[in-house]
């Protein structure tokens, strides 16, 4: 095996042992980015110079003794994140040249443990997106097959942990972007609960959906990562301030007990072959396991994604009225007056779908739809919200499909968004009620891409969904399968 090919904790080790430094570590990572990079487009930014130096002050922090889990771990973050000194662009044009003034709350809990830098991942423009497809800086391809799809919207994210670009990776999840993405590359993806780790110095899409998330080689690096940036902060008022427990203590492989629901609005017609025989093994797993299987229903289910797309959109509209081309960000030359400089700059720095999703939000919530459309979707989220409690009343935990098909080919959905909307049909439910799940390998379909089982949380419950991922984790080889590259 390479450097590049190990997990975190395991690095963790040989860092800690000093049986490897770590810019010798960096720089087998540095290497692999401009071997495959041409092939998997992941980055937008690399800092090389400041990971080497990153580098360097973790192998001096080491020496002196203190060597955290991420002391001199290289990993990457999705250019949503802000990061003091270095261009943070959203994978948008109007945001080109923008240099973050401070840093994301995610990042410095990081960087205060030494991790070392490696740069910015693609992404879908400001996080709009299902394949990566909607980057100005042109699509990620996915590891597996580079013809198709690393999913959305951090599928930089993903394809960098894939293509073993990065030890770990940071995204975020609107609407899946963490887990859908993680389906589709074959790792390890985790959304928290809503406020449970913190979106200060994060791009906003819709706030009242946007989470922060690990993605990583396998469930023992998502729980030391998420114990890293999980927590209370006072910069972000939607942050709860409620105890973080030791993560690392829900990895006993026992699930002897567990009551695991299974959903059946989940479980379609419409499912993929191989979504459907990766499910049917995992629930199999499970009981082998001594888990006991329980149906349940989550009747308001059909109606998440028009809920979602009238929700986030009209947030979207909100958030993204302040590029203007006045403060920050891209401006165009010799407008006419204030109106035309407002409006081409917009103009010239959005791209399609964010623009797209701008004009249904505004439409959403204009004067006489305000109550017929956005108000309307918040009470079908109550009734979203209100399906998880009571079936949370009968279970521990829910089993899913990630995504309804393995990853499609680069272009495939692109005219026909409604169709590329339903990528994330099983995620998005998640996100209106605020709950936390994890995604994690679960199978390889017939053309030999990767295939997640997604387990669903009750507020605040990640530790039961680790340690019920651990467990299938551990009596399986899917997350030994690396992709080809």
């Amino acid at each position: 095996m390479e450097l590049f090919d190990y997990t975190l904790h395991h690095l963790h080790q040989l860092l800690k042992n000093r049986q490897l430094s770590s810019r010798e570590l960096t720089s087998a990572l540095l290497g692999r980015i401009e071997a495959v990079e041409p092939q998997i487009n992941a980055f937008i930014t690399r800092t090389v110079d400041q990971a080497l130096q990153d580098a360097d002050q973790a192998d001096q922090r080491i020496a002196s003794g203190d060597c955290q889990p991420l002391t001199g771990i290289p990993v990457a973050l999705k250019d949503i994140f802000m990061t003091k000194g270095v261009r943070t662009t959203c994978a948008s044009r109007i945001l080109d040249n923008f240099i973050a003034p401070y840093d994301a709350t995610a990042w410095s809990r990081m960087k205060e443990q030494g991790a070392v830098l490696l740069g910015k991942l693609n992404q879908d423009e400001f996080a709009m997106g299902s394949s990566c497809e909607n980057s100005a800086f042109g699509p990620t391809r996915n590891p597996w097959n580079t013809a198709c799809i690393p999913g959305g919207s951090s599928g930089g994210s993903a394809a960098a942990i894939a293509a073993r670009q990065a030890i770990a990776t940071l995204g975020t999840d609107t609407g899946g972007s963490i887990r859908q993405p993680a389906s589709h590359c074959g790792c390890v993806g985790l959304k928290p609960t809503y406020g449970r780790v913190s979106r200060y110095g994060v791009i906003a899409y819709a706030s009242s959906l946007d989470q922060v998330g690990p993605m990583t080689r396998d469930v023992t690096d998502c729980a030391l990562l998420l114990q890293v940036i999980a927590g209370y902060d006072p910069k972000d008022s939607t942050s709860v301030d409620t105890a973080v427990p030791d993560y690392s203590t829900a990895l006993t492989g026992d699930v002897k007990g567990m009551k695991i629901g299974l959903p059946k609005e989940y479980f379609i017609d419409g499912l993929d072959p191989a979504v459907q025989q990766a499910m049917d093994q995992a629930i199999a797993r499970f009981r082998d396991l001594g888990a006991e299987l329980v149906p349940v229903s989550l009747p308001h289910t059909g109606y998440a994604v028009a809920c979602y797309y009238l929700i986030a959109t009209a947030e979207a509209s909100s958030n993204l009225a302040r590029y203007d081309g006045i403060r920050f960000g891209h401006r165009t030359q010799n407008p006419s007056g204030l109106m035309e400089l407002m409006m081409q700059s917009r103009a010239e720095g959005f791209g399609a779908e964010v623009k797209r999703r701008i004009m249904l939000g505004t439409y959403a919530l204009s004067s006489g739809y305000y109550d017929a459309y956005y108000l309307k979707a918040q009470k079908v989220r109550s009734l979203i919200q209100q399906d998880f409690s009571a079936a949370f009343k009968q279970v521990d935990l829910l089993l899913t499909p990630t995504a309804p098909t393995p990853a499609f080919r680069i272009g495939e959905k692109t005219s026909d968004p409604l169709q590329m909307y339903l990528s994330d049909i099983f995620t998005i439910p998640v996100n209106l009620a605020g709950i936390c799940a994890i995604s994690l390998p679960a199978g390889i379909s017939g053309d030999g891409l990767p295939v997640g089982l997604q387990l669903v949380g009750r507020p605040f419950g990640e530790e039961t969904i680790l340690q019920a991922a651990y467990a299938f984790e551990q009596s399986t080889e899917w997350h030994h399968k690396k992709a080809a590259l």
